[in-house]
């Protein structure tokens, strides 16, 4: 299984005049990403998905010597696809925004994961989230509920032959470590209150 950091983005929602995955919580938040993976014992390759949007961010990940897969940084969406494209394996996507993520949390997932499903997207409820105090731009109504993405996804990239129209399924898992991801500088102020 290959593990898959989104660290290519601009962080525009931030507001602010460094780069989003450079702040710290202890160490700087893609680091705590990446350290969550390793120890997760779960991945044969660990990839960090990077754009000219974060060279601060691509030059601490080559000095802390994680292998890079480079992307135009045009989208979330076009950059992701590029690189299922080039991939023939099970894959963990996580954004790196994710302070709490840890190793057990991840092991879960991958196990509570049917690795039949082409495309797993691992949700929060609304509900869960706001008693964190946080908010989502994006939401889904899933299984009579309102639910927020996490931004990790499981995917069988062996059984992708195109990336239109792909069977996607769902998974509730109402965990501080995957609900908390910043994305606004309110985030972050919350953050260093935890």
């Amino acid at each position: 299984m290959i593990g898959i950091v989104m660290a290519g983005g601009k962080g525009s929602r931030m507001n602010l005049s460094e780069e989003k995955l450079l702040l710290k919580y202890k160490k700087p938040i893609i680091l705590h990403v990446i350290d969550a993976l390793v120890s997760s014992k779960c991945f044969s390759k660990i990839l960090a998905i990077t754009s000219s949007n974060s060279p601060k961010t691509k030059k601490l990940l080559e000095e802390n010597n994680i292998d890079l897969y480079d992307t135009s940084g045009d989208s979330y969406v076009k950059d992701l696809n590029m690189v299922l494209k080039s991939l023939n394996d099970f894959v963990l996507i996580t954004s790196a925004d994710l302070p709490f993520l840890d190793g057990d949390i991840i092991q879960e997932i991958v196990n509570l994961c049917n690795s039949k499903n082409i495309w797993t997207t691992i949700l929060v409820t609304k509900e869960f989230q706001e008693s964190l105090h946080l908010s989502s731009d994006y939401e889904i109504n899933f299984e009579n509920q309102s639910c927020c993405y996490t931004g990790i996804s499981l995917v069988n990239t062996k059984n992708i032959f195109t990336l239109e129209n792909i069977p996607e399924n769902f998974l509730v898992i109402n965990d501080k470590r995957i609900a908390f991801n910043l994305n606004t500088k309110q985030d972050y102020d919350l953050l260093s209150t935890a």
